[in-house]
């Protein structure tokens, strides 16, 4: 399949939101949408009503990241505003079955069902949802702040997450996360990621030389 640059709004001049959006636009096929409650992660960001707005500018696919406690909560209210894929995190799920069941319940809403992991986490932990899920999301840096600087250990990741994909058959796209830019999108794309999500890298710099940069091999 091909590459898929997903800029992250986080690191948007809201100022200009729609004039970024469009200019991200020409190369960028989704918008990567972080949401964060001050209590899973030390900071706070996003909630519905920002991503309806945003929504109301691009018809690109949503990819809504939740790191949040409870975040089956607040399917409902993303989904309606205009969420296409949500991902939640597998610490915030006690059992492994209630995060199945909330995979389970995104898919019932006709909504596409990620997982993600923070880099300290096992991906043991992570094993038992593969067959569930539409998207892993690797985060290549700590989760709750932009700008970080890429974790190179992270790229061993997203390799095993590849491995265990060919050998179990398994449909899922590999994302990253975290201090992306042309280096390390073309690191994180050699060892299988099908969507690189870059913030600061985009925004901060010429936005359509920047994703252009991403979708070049």
């Amino acid at each position: 399949m091909n590459k898929i640059v997903s800029p992250s709004l986080l690191s948007l001049d809201f100022k200009q939101m729609s004039l970024q959006i469009k200019r991200a636009e020409t190369g960028a096929a989704w918008f990567h949408y972080d949401v964060m409650d001050g209590v899973f992660v030390d900071n706070i960001s996003f909630g519905p009503n920002i991503l309806s707005q945003v929504s109301s500018i691009t018809d690109r696919f949503m990819d809504v990241h939740l790191m949040i406690v409870r975040p089956e909560k607040y399917f409902d209210a993303f989904i309606e505003a205009g969420a296409n894929a949500i991902t939640v995190h597998v610490e915030t799920f006690e059992q492994v079955e209630d995060g199945i069941k909330a995979i389970e319940s995104l898919h019932e809403k006709g909504i596409k069902a990620g997982i993600s992991l923070r880099p300290s986490t096992p991906i043991e932990h992570a094993i038992p949802y593969l067959k569930f899920v539409d998207l892993v999301l690797v985060m290549s840096v700590e989760p709750g702040f932009g700008g970080q600087k890429f974790m190179s250990s992270m790229a061993d990741r997203i390799a095993e997450f590849d491995k265990l994909r060919k050998l179990n058959n398994y449909g899922y796209l590999i994302s990253v996360d975290g201090g992306i830019n042309e280096e390390t999108g073309k690191l994180c794309s050699d060892k299988g990621a099908d969507v690189l999500v870059a913030g600061s890298y985009i925004f901060n710099n010429d936005i359509e030389k920047a994703v252009a940069s991403l979708l070049h091999e």
